[in-house]
């Protein structure tokens, strides 16, 4: 005589058999601290655990888009103008680094439907005024080295700013990973752009 708990066993592989795709366990999505964690279809996992981006995310990626567009323009005038080799270096790591930034942000504004203006440029923090761009495009040597880097180092510490607060505001998990990048990047920058200037 078989015994009753073979017969189950095989009667739950002979099920298990005619289904080609047995359904997708459900997942445990996470909760507010002391809430109850819901269970989700994995299909509804992705909205659970990332939720559209909200106002302050779009308002971030589109002003840091104008912010790094003037970083570069300011980068542009260093090969002609910069006497200092490690200026001129330092210009082009920016320069390497945030145009495939702004790449990335305009691609992050069609993929939410976000695009949009970036506004006056002089609600920004760390944003150069017109007229000091002007005397940037006009400075040769040693004065075109000192005023890059005191320009940048505050344009610098204006975009920490724009991402620590994003950080605090946002809800996007793309845009919290663009403003850790610009915290990490950017203040090792300023710390090199800050050594440097005392050496001149």
């Amino acid at each position: 005589m078989r015994s009753p708990v073979l017969v189950v066993v095989a009667a739950f592989a002979l099920l298990a058999g005619c289904s080609s795709e047995p359904d997708a366990a459900p997942v445990i999505a996470p909760d507010t601290p002391g809430g109850s964690a819901p269970t989700v279809a994995p299909s509804d996992v992705s909205a659970r655990i990332a939720p559209p981006p909200n106002d302050a995310d779009r308002q971030y990626v589109a002003m840091m888009i104008g912010h790094h567009e003037q970083a570069l323009a300011m980068t542009r005038f260093a090969p002609d103008r910069a006497e200092n080799a490690t200026v001129k270096g330092l210009a082009d790591r920016i320069r390497f680094s945030q145009e495939p930034e702004i790449g990335a942000m305009k691609q992050w504004q069609r993929t939410f439907n976000a695009i949009g203006t970036h506004g006056d440029h002089s609600s920004m923090p760390g944003m150069a005024t017109q007229d000091q761009l002007n005397a940037l495009g006009a400075a040769r040597g040693k004065d075109f080295d000192r005023m890059f880097l005191e320009l940048m180092i505050k344009h610098h510490e204006g975009a920490i700013k724009m991402a620590t607060d994003v950080r605090g505001a946002g809800t996007n998990v793309q845009v919290e990973e663009m403003a850790d990048d610009v915290v990490a990047t950017q203040s090792d920058e300023i710390n090199r752009m800050k050594a440097l200037l005392a050496t001149l």
